[in-house]
């Protein structure tokens, strides 16, 4: 915002100068009206300098007041509740289907969301805040090491690549909605690619102005109002994190199934688990012996061969020893008074009696 300090018209006014002239061709009136066109010219350069740079100090003024808007509307732990359940439920998604079960079959409760959502939460928040620092710090270093005319040109060639670079980033993500672009293996490319160039895109426009500043400052037009420059911060603050919304809720996903994989992997190695049962269960999966008891047994039944995966809320989910993803059979037991459970370490010898 440009400021003009004027003297006040209540102020004292200064007893008038003697004038002399050097030049004896020259009046005093002439030596006055010149001096008073210097102080008009630097008057008119503070006036350009001020509004040549109020573009960018208003755009950079206005971060600050979206942080607050958005911490006021949104509180920092609600919001990031919200975000854990969100993907701890993307984490469970994926790691009950490579079960071939629907996560709401079992009864997870809130805290099993949160619990899980840390595994999927951990790599992501390193690699976005580690990224973000070395943005900054490579910005500053290069900053200081360039030389002044370097420091003219570079600018304007990162504009053009960033403009580039994004649209060419935000398009794939958006193409990939229609059509698969990205590897399955690679679910999180998308938000990610929408996210850094929604960012690129964001930090181009920038650019452009100061550039447009530094050509025409005089023309105050150019000049981004306040409420509009905080508009602008909200709209991407809510794209860049619309898109890491996107990118680490697939990531969670494919956590989820990888933990899956590396359970069918170490299964051998798990504790196996005898079930005794008041009533006859008919437990058909392969692999799985059923054996019946004496009929006054408290349980007659008894099933071999069983792995427990996890026990949530009232439900068991079992394995059968030698199951695999290709033909493997899962097997949900509630939790009961009439179902007892036997545990023996991988690799000893288990109770053959009932």
């Amino acid at each position: 915002m440009t400021t003009i300090t004027a003297a006040s018209e209540d102020s004292p006014a200064e007893p008038p100068a003697r004038t002399t002239s050097s030049d004896p061709g020259r009046t005093p009136s002439a030596q006055m009206s010149g001096a008073d066109g210097a102080a008009d010219s630097a008057t008119e350069q503070h006036e350009t300098g001020a509004s040549g740079g109020s573009t960018v100090s208003e755009a950079a003024a206005a971060l600050p007041q979206v942080l607050k808007v958005v911490g006021t509307v949104v509180a920092p732990t609600t919001l990031l509740t919200a975000l854990m359940l969100y993907f701890g439920r993307q984490w469970a998604t994926g790691f009950f289907r490579y079960f071939g079960l629907p996560s709401t079959v079992l009864d997870l409760t809130v805290q099993d969301y949160l619990i899980r959502s840390v595994d999927g939460l951990i790599i992501p928040l390193i690699i976005v805040v580690g990224a973000a620092l070395v943005v900054l710090w490579v910005r500053h270093l290069w900053l200081e090491a360039l030389p002044v005319r370097a420091r003219r040109i570079v600018p304007r060639v990162l504009m053009s690549s960033a403009v580039v670079v994004g649209l060419v980033l935000v398009s794939l993500a958006l193409a990939d909605v229609i059509s698969p672009v990205f590897p399955v293996s690679y679910p999180q490319g998308r938000g990610l690619s929408f996210s850094i160039g929604v960012l690129l895109l964001a930090y181009a426009v920038r650019l452009l102005r100061i550039f447009a500043s530094e050509r025409r400052p005089e023309q105050r037009s150019s000049r981004v109002p306040g409420a509009a420059a905080v508009g602008e911060w909200a709209a991407v603050f809510i794209l860049v994190s619309v898109g890491l919304f996107w990118a680490v809720g697939d990531y969670a996903n494919l956590v989820g199934t990888g933990r899956a994989q590396q359970v069918e992997a170490t299964l051998p190695g798990s504790a196996n688990v005898v079930a005794y049962s008041q009533k006859r269960l008919n437990l058909q999966a392969p692999g799985i012996r059923e054996a019946i008891c004496r009929p006054d047994a408290a349980y007659p039944f008894r099933y071999e061969r069983l792995k427990l995966v996890l026990q949530a809320g009232n439900q068991y989910l079992f394995l059968p020893a030698g199951w695999k993803y290709a033909n493997g059979t899962t097997l949900i037991l509630p939790r009961s008074e009439s179902l007892r459970l036997e545990f023996t370490p991988s690799g000893q010898a288990q109770n053959a009696t009932c």
